[in-house]
């Protein structure tokens, strides 16, 4: 049966903010806005607002995002954040799950739904991402634990093979490209009554490129994206830097 609601707030990350999925006048579109327009289409009266901003780590995402959630007393939000600690040096899975925790029970307590996710495995999506493989595993099923200790709807995109595809994937190996943040739409859709199989649909075989080529594209990722990456990392700087949320405050959506 599917659900409906009157108040949808999305806090998190680049993900959630959009990143990878423009509108035709550049402004970030993503995941949250596709899913908030079909939640409209279930209640045309639900109101949306998306505090997610590109580059947050977890404990950013807490103190700055989830007070104003909780003021705006939705009964609808998704909490997707810790990707972004998770991928760094002395990654303390500890502290990030106890953040998580702390903002789920808190939304929780007020009387919302909260929708989370899993990652999906990092190996066969950027050079780097085998020496993290270990780390999201440990990750992923702490979300799970903590997910069910707070009776929290998990998306595990770390078990469904099209997660790893990289035709849903931009060009940077990290955000959902529009295939993928509409993917990822249903996906929460199904969490609430939507079609569970749509989000998980296989595309068409993928041919692999020779060894040579694959080599060539990922110098060309590293050069592009993970170096620029490692200098916002010495230098303090973040992605994130001067942006502020893209709907702060609750309003109507398009269908």
């Amino acid at each position: 049966m599917k659900q409906t609601f009157s108040r949808f707030v999305a806090i998190g990350d680049s993900q959630t903010e959009g990143v990878g999925d423009p509108y035709p006048d550049g402004k970030e579109r993503g995941w949250a806005d596709r899913f908030a327009a079909s939640l409209v289409r279930r209640n045309p009266d639900m109101l949306y607002a998306n505090l997610a901003v590109r580059g947050r780590c977890i404990g950013p995402v807490r103190d700055e995002q989830l007070e104003p959630a909780l003021a705006l007393e939705p009964d609808l939000v998704s909490v997707i954040a810790g990707l972004n600690d998770m991928i760094r040096p002395g990654f303390d899975l500890d502290l990030t799950i106890g953040i998580m925790d702390e903002m789920q029970s808190k939304l929780r307590a007020a009387g919302a739904t909260v929708l989370t996710i899993t990652y999906p495995d990092p190996t066969f999506l950027a050079p780097i991402g085998r020496f993290l493989k270990d780390r999201a595993v440990q990750f992923n099923q702490a979300l799970r634990d903590v997910a069910e200790k707070n009776d929290v709807l998990i998306l595990d995109l770390e078990k469904i093979p099209v997660t790893t595809d990289p035709r849903i994937w931009c060009d940077d190996r990290l955000h959902l490209n529009p295939e993928g943040h509409q993917r990822m739409a249903d996906g929460m859709e199904s969490l609430i009554g939507g079609d569970p199989d749509l989000w998980t649909q296989a595309l068409p075989p993928l041919e692999i490129a020779p060894a040579w080529t694959r080599i060539r594209q990922d110098a060309r990722w590293a050069w592009s994206f993970f170096v620029p990456w490692i200098g916002r990392r010495l230098t303090g700087r973040s992605s994130g830097d001067g942006i502020e949320p893209k709907r702060p405050e609750l309003d109507l959506v398009e269908a």
